[in-house]
């Protein structure tokens, strides 16, 4: 088990360490599973920065895309003009997955704990209600759960299960048919899940049910940034320009992109993206907020939109 305040060590390292350290544990990775990986690439900036370090190291080192549908065209233009990326297909139909199982919001772990205190599960109850096992208070719960209990009255599903349905079944089925195992851009700093994972395992987690390779997970946003200027890299345009400002890079456009119509912290973004959305891709607005009925679940979430 590894600790918080070494996590925050290592994320305070100078960049080129920071990259000497991926390649290292991508080399490990590579080397225990005998060539048999791959990187998992979402066309978004850190997956790009990802490639370029892995691919820096092993040129023909296969990349894979998942085309859901639910990109940026911009991202999956980015996704598809790489060298070596198999591109995969999942078999769901988004709007039955959301219609059966529901959105993710506010995020996947609050998501899950939403669905199974809906269906009576004792320990999403207490976290709910902000308890341990015990029955005791935990401050923790208590503030990461609690504030969202009014999602069980929710007009509409709240569930974590569209990402298993879009994205990970299709990775699985991959995994399963070629033997590789995946090569992440994933970082500890995204989310309290995230940052567990790595204490748990670190960035190479060879025993995990699922085994995988992290090896950005101590980088930050800033560090990706960074990476990408340093290196001249070409990200998809919907993030636009990279500026400095107060001291901090950022981008222009999209912070973060992933699927475009995924509730996930959507609240937290000021303007978030569907009021970016309206702007920048109209048609696909409307889509969201008509036929996906959207409009009704944004103004009950009180997300401006």
């Amino acid at each position: 088990m590894r600790t918080n305040e070494e996590l925050k060590r290592l994320q305070t390292l100078p960049l080129a360490e920071k990259v000497s350290r991926t390649k290292k544990y991508i080399q490990e990775w590579y080397d225990h599973w005998d060539g048999r990986v791959y990187v998992s690439f979402s066309g978004g900036k850190d997956s790009t920065v990802l490639l370029h370090i892995a691919r820096s190291v092993y040129e023909d080192i296969p990349a894979v895309f998942c085309d859901t549908g639910l990109e940026f065209p911009e991202v999956r233009s980015h996704a598809l003009s790489m060298p070596n990326v198999t591109v995969l297909k999942p078999e769901a139909d988004f709007r039955e997955v959301i219609k059966e199982h529901g959105w993710v919001f506010p995020g996947k772990d609050v998501a899950l704990t939403i669905y199974y205190a809906k269906r009576g599960s004792d320990w999403a109850i207490r976290r709910l209600a902000g308890l341990n096992k015990d029955g005791t208070p935990s401050a923790f719960k208590e503030s990461r759960y609690v504030k969202w209990k009014h999602l069980l009255d929710a007009p509409f599903e709240v569930s974590h299960k569209c990402c298993t349905y879009m994205k990970k079944q299709p990775l699985d089925r991959y995994q399963k048919e070629t033997g590789r195992v995946p090569i992440m851009g994933i970082m500890a700093s995204e989310s309290h899940r995230r940052k567990m994972a790595w204490i748990r395992t670190g960035c190479n987690a060879y025993d995990a049910r699922q085994p995988n390779c992290k090896p950005l997970s101590f980088w930050t946003d800033q560090d990706v940034l960074q990476y990408v200027l340093e290196n001249h890299l070409h990200i998809p345009e919907v993030y636009g320009n990279i500026v400095e400002k107060n001291g901090k890079l950022q981008t222009t456009g999209a912070k973060r992109t992933g699927c475009m119509y995924c509730l996930i912290a959507c609240h937290l973004e000021k303007p978030n993206k569907f009021q970016r959305m309206k702007m920048t891709h109209p048609k696909i607005y409307r889509y969201c907020m008509e036929e996906l009925g959207m409009e009704e679940i944004l103004s009950w979430l009180g997300v401006e939109h």
